[in-house]
C-alpha cells in the first residue's frame, strides 16, 4: 500500500482556518468514508469546515475555485474514479487531478488530494477509512490541507 512510511506527527492547532470539504457523489460507500475521515481530522483539530456535494470528481476543480473565492483557506477534494473499459477514466483523472492543481496554485492555497484513482471498487474500500479498510485517504487529505494552510499562514506573516 501507498501508505507505507507516512510521517508521525502531532495534533494539529487548525483554530482560526477556514476549510471546505468538496467531495464527489459517485462510489457512496466509499465516499462517505472519505468524508467521515476528513471531518474527524478537521474536527480533533478545531478547524471550521464546511462539505459540499458536487456530482463527481470532474466538478471538484470548479467547487474547489469557488471555495477560495468565498474566503476558504483550505479545500479537501475527495472522490472516486474507477477504471472502466474505456479511456475515460484516464481523462477524467487526468482532467481532475490538473485542474485541482491549477486551482491551487491560482490561489495560492492548499487543496488536500483525496480523489482515489482506482482499478476496483475493493482497492477503494482498502483506502477509505472504513471498518476494515487498511488506510484513510479522506483523513490524509485534511490533514494535508490543514499542515499546508498552516505552513502558507506563517510564511505570509
Amino acid at each position: 500500500m501507498s501508505g507505507a512510511g507516512a510521517p508521525r506527527t502531532e495534533k494539529i492547532d487548525g483554530r482560526g482556518l477556514k476549510v471546505v470539504i468538496v467531495a464527489g457523489t459517485w462510489h457512496d460507500v466509499i465516499t462517505d468514508g472519505l468524508i467521515a475521515g476528513a471531518q474527524r481530522v478537521l474536527d480533533e483539530a478545531d478547524a471550521a469546515y464546511r462539505l459540499v456535494r458536487v456530482p463527481g470528481s470532474f466538478e471538484l476543480a470548479v467547487a474547489a475555485q469557488a471555495a477560495f473565492a468565498g474566503g476558504a483557506d483550505a479545500v479537501v477534494a475527495l472522490g472516486v474514479i474507477i477504471r472502466g473499459g474505456t479511456p475515460h477514466f484516464e481523462y477524467v483523472s487526468a482532467a481532475t487531478t490538473d485542474g485541482l492543481t491549477r486551482v491551487a496554485l491560482d490561489a495560492g492555497k492548499p487543496v488536500g488530494f483525496g480523489v482515489l484513482t482506482l482499478d476496483d471498487e475493493k482497492q477503494g474500500l482498502d483506502r477509505a477509512g472504513l471498518e476494515g479498510s487498511k488506510e484513510d485517504k479522506g483523513a490524509e487529505a485534511a490533514e494535508a490541507a490543514l499542515r499546508t494552510a498552516l505552513v502558507v499562514r506563517d510564511l505570509r506573516g
